[in-house]
């Protein structure tokens, strides 16, 4: 009997690889996560995840985002003053711009489903490859910083 390869373990075993190779550990951990769930036949998580996964991040990044105005870092009086800065309304309208091509984007995978092997491929690449990171706050400040002149 010929020996049957699991096309997905092999896919996610060489996500993890790439990210090792880019010493990114945000693609090595969910990888190896996936893979773990997926060699100890844990398959009912696999929906659940697909359902509520891209919420659960946003949430946990949200809070992260939040989490030095929760703890105080920031007074109110210097986030207010920051608003009369350019480089904080360039960040408030980036961040609008985000936002709605993100829901425009969330949207056109509802519709065309085929288009997300596309958008994966390409955003494990950027965040394998480049040090990218798969999430909407974090572009919108990236682009702010090529509207600004700043970054690394």
């Amino acid at each position: 009997m010929a020996a049957q390869w699991d096309g997905p373990a092999l896919l996610l075993l060489l996500l993890a690889a790439l990210g090792i190779f880019s010493s990114n550990s945000s693609v090595t951990i969910a990888a190896v996560v996936l893979l773990l769930l997926r060699v100890t036949r844990l398959h009912e998580v696999f929906p659940w995840l697909e359902k509520y996964g891209l919420t659960i991040g946003i949430v946990v990044l949200t809070i992260g985002v939040l989490a030095p105005v929760a703890s105080g870092k920031y007074s109110l009086q210097a986030m207010g003053a920051s608003f009369l800065q350019v480089k904080s309304l360039l960040a408030v309208v980036i961040g609008v711009l985000v936002s709605y091509l993100g829901g425009r984007g969330v949207t056109l995978m509802a519709g065309e489903p085929t288009i997300v092997v596309g958008l994966l491929t390409g955003t494990i690449l950027g965040v394998a490859l480049f040090g990218g990171v798969p999430v909407g706050p974090l572009i919108a400040a990236g682009l702010l910083t090529l509207l600004i002149g700043k970054g690394g």
